[in-house]
């Protein structure tokens, strides 16, 4: 157990550096696993864990699913998806921030991200509920809460991080965050009428539009809405895997963009730049993260963990609790990834081995982490919102927030007490 506390010291020395966190995580775990085995050994771990995974045909749903998210972000989805969802309901009191939530859920199912999702709707939703007089901490506080729908909402490449670690189903991952991403943007629907109901004035009401301007924006969203269902649909009757659908996936939203028009030789090199650095980002940061765990393995944390668990005599359920506070506390300081990188080979074998599934898990981890994200008072959500807006102060976020962070523990209250909601997609998939 020393060895672990001091090998968390060092990593978090070196990351005040500025070392980024996949070459701390690898140098920490590297140097570890060698003091703690030897050297030999340590080298081959680490070179059998790089080849693994770069060799892996199951990761390759990373790169693509990311191409994926980039091909539809240039395609104007985003914009689409705000101006779709607005037509319908705009006309209603709080109807642009609700018009947000669906946007951002919408938006989530490609991109995969709560930063990326938070960064692009307050670019898109934020000057519309300026210019129709929304209150300050309602505009800011819906975006940054339909940011956090983008690591839930599958695709999501914190699945697929969790599902690498854990050598969990990534296709059953993604089915089972469905039914808690829909419930998400259901109670987020409710809180921002919970304010308007409080405050009229807080979310007035926008204009009301024909029926003819509105299919008129939905035509531009059916293309998209049906790619996310064969995608997903296909994983679900077994038609094909997920990384199959990847391929599908990215395949589909190319055809998009290119009938959309714009996607240029030039921009199609732009966006395959930025999907390989960001996929190098990802690969780095998890082959760091896997051989961060092997040392933690071996130096005896897991059983020291289960040791205190039983030394402090709490239930199952009340483990489940005490880890649900952690990282919400935890979500202050760190991001979703670095969040689930750094803690996941900690408590997974304890979970596991208190009997509960670990697809079950991994969608808990992720909520928990959603509210991390959007939790004062630093949570990461807010402070992307805060660039945009300057020139309104971080307590007006903090008290527009409130009643997301609200409904956000009642749904994960919900789903804690009934896993069936989680459970009930994967079991029914086809294998």
């Amino acid at each position: 157990m020393t060895a672990t506390l001091t090998g968390f010291g060092a990593l978090f020395a070196l990351l005040f550096t500025g070392m980024p966190l996949a070459f701390g995580m690898a140098i920490v775990g590297f140097v570890g696993f060698a003091l703690t085995v030897g050297i030999n050994p340590a080298g081959a771990m680490s070179a059998q864990i790089v080849w693994d995974n770069l060799s892996s045909y199951s990761l390759s749903v990373l790169p693509l699913f990311v191409l994926m998210g980039n091909l539809i972000n240039h395609a104007g989805l985003s914009a689409d998806l705000y101006n779709a969802s607005n037509a319908l309901i705009g006309h209603r009191k709080g109807g642009l921030a609700m018009a947000t939530i669906l946007a951002s859920g919408g938006f989530a199912a490609v991109s995969g991200s709560s930063l990326a999702t938070a960064a692009t709707m307050s670019s898109i939703a934020l000057p519309s509920m300026r210019r129709y007089r929304y209150d300050d901490g309602l505009s800011s506080a819906t975006v940054a809460a339909g940011g956090t729908l983008g690591i839930l909402i599958p695709p999501s490449v914190i699945m697929v991080i969790y599902g690498t670690m854990t050598e969990t189903s990534i296709a059953k991952l993604f089915m089972a965050g469905i039914i808690p991403g829909i419930l998400g943007v259901l109670f987020y629907l409710a809180a921002v009428r919970y304010v308007v109901w409080r405050n009229p004035a807080a979310g007035p009401a926008g204009e009301r539009m024909p029926w003819a301007e509105r299919l008129h924006y939905l035509r531009k969203v059916w293309a998209i809405a049906l790619l996310f269902f064969i995608v997903m649909g296909g994983i679900y009757v077994g038609m094909f895997t997920a990384t199959e659908a990847a391929g599908i996936g990215a395949m589909g939203a190319f055809v998009i963009s290119l009938f959309k028009g714009g996607l240029s030789v030039p921009v199609l090199f732009k966006i395959l730049a930025n999907t390989a650095r960001t996929t190098a980002t990802l690969m780095a940061v998890l082959l760091g993260a896997l051989i961060f765990a092997n040392f933690i393995n071996v130096s005896g944390v897991p059983s020291a963990v289960v040791g205190a668990i039983n030394w402090l005599n709490l239930s199952p359920i009340g483990v489940i609790f005490a880890l649900i506070a952690f990282y919400i506390v935890l979500g202050a300081v760190f991001d979703e990834l670095a969040m689930i990188l750094l803690t996941v080979p900690l408590f997974f074998p304890l979970v596991i081995g208190l009997g509960f599934d670990p697809i079950w898990f991994g969608i808990v981890i992720v909520m928990v982490v959603e509210i991390g994200l959007i939790c004062p008072p630093i949570g990461m959500n807010l402070f992307v919102i805060r660039a945009t807006l300057r020139d309104v102060p971080l307590t007006t976020i903090f008290r527009g927030i409130i009643p997301f962070v609200i409904v956000d523990v009642l749904r994960l209250a919900l789903i804690v007490f009934v896993p069936w909601l989680v459970l009930i997609l994967p079991a029914q998939m086809s294998n």
